[in-house]
């Protein structure tokens, strides 16, 4: 991954931190001006063909699709070319030509508009989508390349509240504008015309201030074919099972909140009987839903890459989805025919509708803010841009699907309520396909409840783990889950050397092998297991992973610090690379130690819930400076710097 260019305090401030700082704020308001403004000029031209004209060859019922398709139309034609120009050349350069085409495509736009000259508004809405096909992969892979590690959840989830936010306000704008009325001092259509203008323009000069973002890949040729190209980025995303579930999974999320947002109108005037302002109602609570539960994720993930998010997010959806189905299949008509919003709120169960669509978008901005954070940070920054452009390709696809879908659904006498109760359904099956083919999600999920719920888990040092590279974890070992606490300290997957007779503990023994934990046995008791553990442990470390050790050998039965047996040297002689010694402080005498005479898990309450537990890393060591005795000494010292006095007995 590139460099950060002069990354922030990655501990001390927050995400909105980042809007003071030029390596992300003239790029956040660049892309929230352009998102803006595409929704302003499409949402008032909806409104314009379906209200305010009357064409044959565009009747009002089809405008909304055939808008949408055009818009959608460019992600398919252009992405795999837009990925590539996006790795070839500086990010920054390129948002500047980006925003001098959205300058053109709104005068030429303006045009339109003080014509209504349809055709030509309906160019200008593939123009848009085209600049949005090109824009795309350059928001994404900009952001590694200036945030670090510890910024990427937070930064991330603040473009996505952007984005949502930029969406609701410019579909709200873009009605209010264009129902000004003809003889107004200034038209609907001469009102969008010169907004969208004036948007253009200081979107262009925001972008003058982006700072440089260095080519990728500048020796990359260009290969035009985007059925080739496509074809060749997913193979390349493939490689990583973590990146490709997730662009699946990513695609996914866009199917559900599409099924939502398709429905908002229909859904407000045939179920909830509503006028059009309790459409605009539930698009604004689904908006917001998403934006807060994308600024969510950089408290709730202390600023990891927290994947233990997804499967959180994917339960908030279908539970939610499902309870919007009960919520609003009862509901009976109104005499009136169509409620204001005034009128709408007043009903109670009418707050049920909308607490399940806030809830289930919320948790859609927790799903899918982690997974565009790890493409980012395990892509190879020379094919990023163009994994990311494979992904706006899929979204599109899945976006379409989810509309011929719910089209042949509604077409078969199914539904609106009935349509949210099966996309319910259908998420729990798709997130528990992705979590069994990727079990990281799965164990980040428990490794985060664990950490939350059971324990009051304070990181220090966690900085000094590695986002990237290979290198040798080496820890004390308290209690049985030791791993899993660690895997929540951790910005990345930790395949641990333990002990083969853990495997046999009930349900820890399971979620360890889904782990991929290397299983090790006595050289004495099993040579050929011994060997194949330190085998497999130097191909992890080949690939460039992290390997995870407990060196005492065992879980400790007096809460003292073991001697350090010497198989971390025996790792470091196969492949030299980075030790980091970290400390669990506090652990001894919780549930999962053996404080009770030797056993474990025996009194579920013995320190009461939410017990304080700590997570200290020290600074890597060089290989060549290792040794088992330094190391104990140095996780010793971590002990007791926060507090446990441990003992350290004789070394063996």
């Amino acid at each position: 991954m590139s460099t950060p260019s002069s990354p922030g305090p990655a501990h001390e401030s927050s995400q909105f931190a980042l809007l003071g700082q030029r390596r992300f704020a003239p790029f956040f308001w660049t892309q929230f001006l352009g998102a803006a403004n595409d929704n302003i000029f499409k949402f008032a031209f909806t409104v314009l063909v379906t209200y305010q004209l009357s064409l044959s060859w565009l009747p009002g019922k089809m405008a909304g699709l055939v808008i949408g398709a055009v818009f959608i139309a460019p992600f398919l034609l252009f992405s795999a070319t837009s990925g590539q120009l996006a790795d070839k050349y500086d990010k920054a350069t390129l948002t500047r030509l980006v925003k001098n085409l959205e300058l053109l495509i709104m005068v030429l736009g303006a045009v339109g508009l003080f014509t209504t000259l349809v055709p030509l508004l309906l160019g200008c809405i593939f123009l848009l989508g085209l600049h949005s096909t090109l824009f795309g992969p350059v928001k994404y892979a900009y952001l590694p390349q200036h945030l670090n590690e510890h910024e990427l959840t937070g930064g991330n989830g603040m473009i996505e509240m952007g984005t949502f936010v930029a969406i609701l306000l410019g579909n709200l704008a873009g009605g209010v504008l264009i129902a000004l009325p003809a003889d107004a001092w200034l038209p609907g259509t001469q009102a969008v015309a010169l907004v969208c203008l004036a948007l253009a323009v200081v979107g262009r000069l925001v972008a003058q201030a982006v700072p440089a973002t260095p080519s990728t890949a500048p020796g990359l040729k260009v290969n035009w074919n985007p059925v080739s190209e496509t074809w060749r980025n997913l193979k390349l995303a493939h490689e990583g099972v973590a990146v490709f579930r997730s662009l699946l999974g990513i695609s996914w999320m866009w199917f559900f909140g599409a099924v939502f947002l398709s429905q908002f109108p229909a859904f407000a005037k045939d179920v909830l009987h509503g006028n059009e302002q309790v459409a605009s109602l539930l698009l604004v609570v689904f908006s917001l839903g998403i934006a807060t539960g994308s600024l969510l994720c950089e408290t709730l993930s202390r600023r990891h890459v927290e994947i233990g998010l997804v499967p959180l997010g994917a339960i908030g959806m279908s539970v939610f989805a499902a309870d919007l189905y009960l919520a609003s299949r009862g509901l009976g008509a109104n005499s009136s025919g169509t409620m204001t919003v005034g009128a709408f709120i007043t009903q109670l169960a009418h707050w049920r509708v909308l607490a399940d669509l806030f809830a289930l978008s919320l948790a859609a901005g927790l799903y899918s803010v982690p997974m565009y954070a790890l493409i980012q940070l395990r892509s190879p920054p020379s094919h990023r841009a163009r994994i990311i452009a494979a992904n706006n390709i899929l979204n599109a696809l899945f976006m379409i699907g989810s509309s011929l879908i719910v089209g042949a659904l509604l077409s078969a006498g199914v539904s609106i309520p009935e349509v949210f109760g099966l996309i319910a359904l259908a998420n729990l099956v798709v997130g528990g396909y992705i979590f069994l083919l990727v079990p990281e999600y799965l164990l980040r999920f428990l490794a985060w409840v664990l950490s939350r719920f059971v324990y009051r888990l304070r990181l220090i040092g966690d900085e000094h783990i590695p986002a990237t590279g290979a290198a040798v974890i080496v820890c004390n070992h308290v209690s049985f889950v030791d791993a899993v606490l660690l895997m929540a300290a951790s910005p990345r997957p930790i395949r641990f050397v333990m002990d083969h007779r853990i495997f046999k503990v009930p349900v820890l023994g399971w979620m360890f092998k889904l782990a991929k934990a290397i299983p090790i046995a006595p050289r004495g008791e099993d040579p050929a297991a011994y060997e194949a553990a330190f085998a497999a442990a130097d191909a992890v470390l080949a690939d460039g992973e992290l390997i995870g050790i407990f060196p005492e050998g065992g879980i400790t039965n007096d809460g003292n610090l073991q001697p350090f047996k010497g198989g971390v040297m025996k790792i470091l002689e196969r492949r030299p690379v980075p030790v980091v010694p970290v400390a669990l402080v506090n652990l001894w005498g919780s549930f999962f130690s053996r404080a009770e005479g030797g056993r474990a898990m025996v009194k579920p309450f013995r320190r009461g819930l939410f017990s304080r537990v700590s997570v200290v890393a020290a600074p890597p060591m060089a290989p060549e400076q290792v040794t088992p005795d330094g190391l104990r000494a140095t996780v010793h010292g971590l002990l007791q710097a926060h507090g446990e006095p441990v003992l350290l007995p004789a070394a063996a």
